[in-house]
């Protein structure tokens, strides 16, 4: 049987830690800035857990499973 190929989309957005939580960035960060508060546009800069609805899917295809 081949090797499973990693979704390259997929590699771009997620990363994986060394726990093995999947982690994204945050959206709504790249434009129309101005009339955001500074403490939200601080808040964006950080990453975040993904949904525990999308672990299956994005594990996949990233290879893990």
């Amino acid at each position: 049987m081949p090797k499973m190929k990693t979704h390259r989309g997929a590699a771009k957005r997620f990363r994986v830690t060394g726990t093995g939580k999947i982690m994204r960035s945050k959206a709504f960060k790249s434009h129309i800035l101005e009339k955001k508060s500074q403490k939200r546009k601080r808040n964006y800069r950080h990453e975040t857990e993904i949904a525990s609805s999308d672990k299956k899917v994005v594990a996949r295809q990233l290879g893990l499973r």
